[in-house]
């Protein structure tokens, strides 16, 4: 299951998508997470048994992503994007890209083979569309944020 670190706040509304015929591997998306530096924004991932395989925390100039997030914790599986990617809406692209055109060999690379072996390419497509549109509806919660104290413009 994701996981959150004491005192982070989570806004917007989460879902989950099934990645697998079997629904224990899935995807699911968190349009804001303001960390305790009040620092955030989207963050999603990809769980499978309980763990959390892959999270793509895409925050802008601080973004990056994880790979066996559950197993190796978060200073051991952190992972910088690729040089040039500082904006949100381009980390988000490219990670989505990943998870569509690499999400075996990812998951597979993070020590999840099983869970590599059962994610149905279908169901991969239609979750990232998912969470782009879903994102999309659920407008600009920066801004909560912002107004609630929790994430510093």
């Amino acid at each position: 299951m994701p996981s959150k670190i004491d005192g982070e706040t989570i806004l917007g509304n989460v879902i989950e998508c099934p990645l697998s015929q079997s629904g224990e591997t899935t995807l699911y998306v968190w349009p804001l997470r303001c960390l305790n530096n009040k620092t955030g924004g989207p963050t999603f991932g990809i769980d499978t048994n309980g763990e959390e395989a892959l999270r793509f925390d895409v925050h802008g100039d601080r973004g990056h992503w994880h790979s066996s997030y559950s197993r190796l914790g978060v200073g051991g599986s952190q992972q910088h994007f690729p040089d040039g990617l500082i904006e949100t809406e381009t980390q988000l692209a490219w990670a989505l890209n990943q998870v569509r055109e690499n999400g075996p060999q990812l998951l597979e690379d993070a020590g999840y083979p099983e869970a590599a072996a059962s994610l149905d390419q279908q169901l991969v497509v239609t979750a990232t569309e998912t969470v782009v549109d879903h994102l999309k509806k659920e407008g600009d919660v920066r801004s909560q944020g912002i107004e609630l104290g929790v994430i510093e413009p």
